[in-house]
């Protein structure tokens, strides 16, 4: 169990270090490459971001670590850590520092996402239980959700765009996740089932459009709007999904469903307080002025 939360907290650094690196990188690139393929094609070449990435995939290794040692239920809730690193790394980053709402907020989004966690914990279900119009609606309400947000983005700024982005983008991860689950259920059967499958392509074009989203949001706002978006929806989204497809169940009764929706309260209190804070619209102001 030790390595396992040791794996969880080093998982957890590594992604807020990743994030941080990402977010600089996309910072830098101009308006006019959100959400296009240039915008990839650009960071792609820039030694900082390509940093970040093989951080990613360190992070992903330890995570992988965590969970050959302990349960989901207690491997995500650490990982949520990241957002306690990745915000106040990046503050300092733009000199900025942080005062007791920007603490408070990102400590909220990070006790939130963990309380309802550990207080939901899904578990059970079947990757072949969906039929293909049960996928149909949930890719169709996923998608509409997507659109929504990156519509409500066009409209906002500053910070407040960069989390309408992320939403999108944690939307697409979320949904990404579940593809990934009903691929490797079919990749036990050999891989030319799971090539003859519809789920494995729509894991690749999600991943790559999951990946173009999270950048834009880097690029469009501060770290703290995105990333606690971004964490706060992806598992949202799986776990409702998992619930609707594959049939996995989650603790309820008054004790277990009243912490899951403290937990997602204090979130959507935190992403408020860090969205609506001086200090990170300055974080903003900052890299925007240093584009010019």
């Amino acid at each position: 169990m030790a390595i396992a939360v040791l794996a969880s907290l080093a998982a957890g650094v590594c992604f807020a270090v990743a994030g941080v690196l990402q977010q600089r990188a996309a910072a830098t690139r101009p308006d006019t490459e959100a959400l296009t393929a240039r915008l990839l094609g650009r960071l792609a070449r820039d030694p900082l971001w390509l940093c970040g990435i093989g951080l990613a995939v360190v992070a992903y290794g330890f995570q992988s670590l965590a969970l050959a040692f302990g349960p989901l239920s207690l491997v995500q809730p650490l990982i949520v850590a990241e957002l306690v690193f990745a915000v106040p790394l990046s503050a300092r980053l733009y000199r900025l520092r942080l005062g007791r709402r920007e603490w408070s907020g990102t400590l909220a989004v990070a006790a939130g996402l963990a309380l309802a966690l550990l207080s939901a914990r899904p578990h059970g279900g079947d990757p072949r239980a969906a039929g293909p119009l049960s996928w149909l609606l949930a890719v169709g309400a996923v998608a509409a959700v997507v659109c929504g947000a990156l519509a409500t983005a066009r409209m906002l700024s500053g910070p407040w765009r960069a989390s309408a982005t992320a939403l999108a983008a944690g939307a697409v991860m979320g949904t990404q996740s579940v593809l990934l689950a009903a691929t490797v259920d079919r990749l036990r059967h050999g891989l030319l089932t799971a090539l003859a499958t519809w789920q494995t392509y729509a894991l690749v074009a999600a991943s790559v459009g999951g990946l173009l989203l999270i950048q834009s949001a880097f690029q469009q706002g501060p770290l703290a709007a995105s990333m606690t978006v971004l964490d706060a929806t992806e598992p949202v989204v799986a776990v409702t999904m998992g619930m609707l497809l594959f049939d996995e169940t989650i603790h309820t009764g008054w004790p277990a469903s009243a912490a899951t929706l403290t937990g997602l309260a204090l979130v959507a209190t935190g992403i408020t307080a860090l969205d609506t804070s001086p200090v990170i619209a300055a974080a903003h102001g900052r890299h925007r002025a240093a584009d010019e």
